[in-house]
């Protein structure tokens, strides 16, 4: 939007354009562009968006590609099954997410705003793809913004913020299917909402909450809450790629024929494209969410005045100041080593991560038990398997005295599909070889091996027992005569 527009307002480095004096949001309409980076976003978009529709549906493993069963506490990825004793594992996804966006960041600034963002992916393709389908492009936007209520603009409105819910509504049921699954989602639409209520719920809370996102609220998430465009000035330096304004090249800004102006003509085209409101002729600013819609505008208008595209481009700010740009610096090297730790580690963690999978714990109570003839230590056992067919556990001990011996899961214990179990695995000592062996508390390792595939899975326990000297004074105080019968 052009400075003294209808319904324009001209943006300034003192304030943000999408506020109001008075604290009220000001509505934005960037008019629509076309162009290289514009083609190459939409692309992009595409794909990213058919993936997130797709990813449900696409089965590897008997299981979805992305399928976060939190009722059953297992986590399939990619043909990976991981089980809430896994998650620690999501340290090392997340830090190293968050490492390759400092690195990505440190190189080509806020990139991943305007390109693959999930929030600028559903704003400026889908939801304002819609709007300028239903109410026209900018001027049109804004003409019909001021007009009244008659029944074209209640029409206008009511279809327009139909299909906003719609497409919210569809998004919510895509996202509930990650969690679900598609065909348990289907089975609940076909039920009443009070049957799943909790689903419901989430559904009906993500619609209105997307509803309201990119209905009212749009750019201000990305201005307002999102952290990210604050953290990129400790991310970024003078080095890192930006888009920008030449102003050497660009001021002082003229129409094209006048004597002594630069390249710029001030027809404001950068500013009315623009998603956040800003002025990228200001500098580098806080909203710009390095999307390219001004770079593809400025060039379009460079072309119509044969005049070098480029005025407006991504580059470093050392680069738009005509000095060296440097692409390999301290903080790149940092990054990348950061990186580079956090993959191997992880990649080292997930050679830890089994298909199969056995914890051992003591039982509540006493910590052992002693009769006339053993003294044993109880252990419960919970044998589970990721595997999509029954699986059977044999359980032994491995380097085990063999005075110490085991019970409880002779022949083998066969696990369902995708099942677990428990069973309770005895370890004793007989009385006379407890007290002929036993010199403490010692370790003992339980040991499974599973069929088919043939893991062993290792857990150590603790064999616990009293004094052995406690049984040969007991002895000794059974041997005693009695008192009353050596008096006779």
């Amino acid at each position: 939007m052009s400075a003294g527009a209808p319904g324009a307002k001209k943006p300034n480095l003192t304030s943000v354009t999408t506020i109001n004096e008075d604290g009220s949001h000001f509505t934005l309409h960037p008019a629509d562009v076309g162009g290289r980076f514009t083609l190459a976003r939409r692309v992009v978009a595409l794909v990213i968006l058919a993936v997130y529709v797709l990813l449900p549906w696409i089965t590897i493993n008997g299981h979805p590609a992305v399928f976060l069963d939190v009722a059953e506490r297992r986590f399939h990825l990619f043909g990976l099954t991981f089980l809430a004793r896994d998650l620690w594992l999501g340290f090392f996804l997340i830090s190293g997410l968050g490492f390759s966006l400092f690195f990505i960041t440190s190189l080509f600034g806020r990139l991943w705003c305007g390109w693959t963002c999930p929030y600028t992916l559903f704003l400026e393709h889908v939801y304002r793809r819609i709007e300028r389908w239903i109410d026209g492009d900018a001027t049109a936007r804004r003409k019909l913004d001021r007009a009244p209520w008659d029944s074209a603009k209640i029409t206008k409105r009511v279809i327009k913020h139909g299909i906003y819910l719609l497409v919210s509504a569809i998004v919510a049921h895509i996202f509930l299917s990650y969690f679900v699954s598609i065909p348990r989602l289907y089975s609940y639409m076909k039920e009443s909402p009070l049957e799943h209520f909790g689903a419901f719920a989430v559904v009906a809370f993500i619609t209105l909450a997307l509803y309201f996102a990119f209905s009212w609220f749009r750019e201000q998430f990305c201005i307002i809450l999102c952290p990210y465009g604050r953290i990129q000035s400790a991310l970024t330096d003078d080095d890192t790629t930006v888009i920008g304004y030449d102003e050497d090249r660009g001021e002082p800004r003229g129409k094209k024929g006048s004597e002594g102006a630069g390249d710029c003509i001030n027809c404001n085209r950068c500013v009315q494209v623009c998603p956040t409101g800003i002025d990228i002729r200001n500098g580098l600013q806080m909203e710009c969410i390095g999307c390219a819609a001004c770079v593809d505008a400025c060039d379009a208008i460079m072309e119509k005045v044969d005049r070098p595209k480029g005025l407006v481009r991504y580059d470093s700010l050392n680069g738009l100041r005509g000095q060296r740009r440097r692409i390999l610096r301290p903080r790149i090297f940092v990054y990348s080593l950061m990186l580079a730790l956090g993959a191997s580690v992880l990649g080292f963690a997930l050679t830890k991560v089994h298909d199969v999978d056995m914890v051992a714990t003591r039982m509540r109570g006493m910590p052992y038990f002693v009769d006339t003839d053993a003294v044993r230590n109880q252990f419960q056992l919970r044998l589970l398997t990721k595997r999509n067919v029954p699986t059977t556990f044999t359980v032994d001990l491995k380097d085990a005295p063999s005075w110490l011996r085991a019970s409880g899961c002779e022949g083998g214990v066969t696990v369902d599909a995708q099942g677990e179990q428990q069973v309770t695995l005895v370890l004793f000592a007989s009385k006379e070889e407890y007290i002929e062996e036993y010199t403490g508390s010692m370790e003992v390792t339980i040991r499974t091996k599973s069929e088919p595939g043939g893991t062993v899975i290792e857990r150590k326990v603790e064999f616990l027992g009293p004094d052995p000297r406690m049984f040969q004074d007991l002895e000794t105080e059974s041997k005693k005569p009695d008192e009353n019968t050596s008096q006779k």
